[in-house]
């Protein structure tokens, strides 16, 4: 008898421990947006094209996921992309391709620690190309 109860109090204190340990991680979920203007292009531009990009960052996986859209470019988006690491005011290269794919898009990617880190320190913009404005026509900042 009282070596069932011994196995039963360590198969209880077993049980415990692996749901101690077994506790899932719980990653942060970080929400950005960036407004794209072509005043916040570099250099700036007279563009009547606007547009917004949404974006959650997650921590444990680093999966960026991202909706967009835009509005009144001089032409056909022609490519998009996530750039950095820069501040507002310059220029870098890119990070992470997007498809524009007509006035609205969405994608997700892993990131790098570098691109991990270049977002959460705030040098990540979001850029839309056209024919009439090859180095970018909207820009915007990607902040929390």
């Amino acid at each position: 008898m009282t070596s069932t109860i011994l196995r039963s109090t360590a198969a209880a204190i077993a049980f415990a421990g692996a749901l101690a340990l077994a506790t899932p991680s719980m990653a942060a979920m970080m929400n950005f947006n960036a407004s794209l203007s072509g005043k916040s292009e570099v250099p700036a531009n007279t563009t009547a094209g606007s547009g917004s990009v949404t974006a959650t960052y997650d921590t444990d996986s680093k999966k960026l996921t991202w909706k967009g859209s835009y509005s009144d470019l001089t032409g056909p988006a022609t490519a998009a992309h996530f750039h950095g690491p820069a501040a507002e005011g310059k220029n870098a290269g890119v990070m992470v391709p997007i498809s524009p794919n007509g006035p609205s898009f969405e994608g997700s990617a892993t990131l790098t620690d570098a691109q991990a880190k270049a977002l959460m320190d705030g040098d990540m913009y979001v850029n839309v190309h056209t024919a009439a404005n090859k180095g970018g026509e909207i820009r915007g900042q990607l902040t929390k």
